[in-house]
């Protein structure tokens, strides 16, 4: 069970959360269910949904699927539609869908680019951008989940350093349009976190999970990669009252690498 039962009450807060069906999504969709939510997943794998709802058996009607691909503005647009129709409204949104791909400048093709900036940047944008009329009636908030690569860059990451910067500078900018309305935007930026994405990263450098995850916790002043666990638990924190004061600027979960 989600430490984040113990910590947040979130009984019938509505919430969609897109990249639902895999780590950090699918981490946070469960602990938003434990803590009395009422959420819709979304993303592309219905296998993935499906095993999602029968670990949140004991909170049966509560959790939702919504299959969609963030790269159409239209697809976004539905997303939210049938979100809001599910839930009858909606109180927070936390974009989480995102891809990686390991790679120079010189070695990032046209689709890696393309792909990741449509994934990391313009399905955030027009998720967000259809989601906030909801969010006004109910002065909710939105979580973006960056990067700490949006707040210094990384070896061979170019195209996913220069989206999640963009991430970082598009919440920053929506978090002051729309403070005076009710709505908290919460950018939140993760370091190495032990999810299947990262895991495949590792893969197609011709690592294993174990050699990458030792590799990665060698460079972090508390030894270790953080938990999809841990930033779920940052996220429910970011979407609460005691987060009631914090809108626009980035939460960092970095295992001490900025101190």
């Amino acid at each position: 069970m989600s430490t984040a039962v113990a910590k947040f009450d979130f009984s019938n807060q509505r919430v969609l959360i897109t990249g639902g069906t895999s780590g950090i999504g699918e981490t946070t969709a469960v602990a938003f269910v434990e803590a009395g939510a009422r959420v819709v997943i979304s993303g592309r794998n219905k296998e993935r949904a499906r095993a999602i709802k029968k670990r949140c058996k004991k909170a049966a009607g509560r959790l939702a699927f919504v299959a969609g691909d963030i790269t159409s503005r239209q697809e976004c647009e539905l997303i939210v539609t049938e979100a809001v129709g599910i839930l009858g409204g909606l109180d927070i949104v936390v974009n989480s869908a995102g891809v990686i791909f390991h790679a120079t400048a010189e070695e990032t093709t046209d689709e890696q680019w393309l792909q990741t900036m449509d994934v990391n940047v313009n399905g955030m944008f027009y998720i967000c951008r259809a989601a906030i009329p909801q969010l006004r009636i109910s002065k909710g908030a939105i979580i973006n989940i960056a990067s700490d690569a949006a707040l210094s860059g990384s070896h061979h990451l170019t195209a996913y350093c220069a989206s999640k910067g963009a991430v970082l500078q598009m919440t920053r900018a929506m978090a002051l349009d729309y403070a005076q309305e009710g709505i908290r935007i919460v950018p939140i930026c993760p370091g190495d976190v032990d999810t299947p994405m990262l895991r495949g990263e590792f893969q197609d450098r011709g690592l294993s999970a174990e050699t990458g995850l030792r590799e990665s916790a060698g460079a972090v002043p508390l030894n270790r990669v953080c938990s999809a666990q841990e930033v779920a638990d940052m996220v429910l924190f970011a979407c609460s009252d005691s987060a009631g004061f914090i809108t626009g600027y980035p939460l960092v979960l970095d295992g001490g690498n900025r101190a």
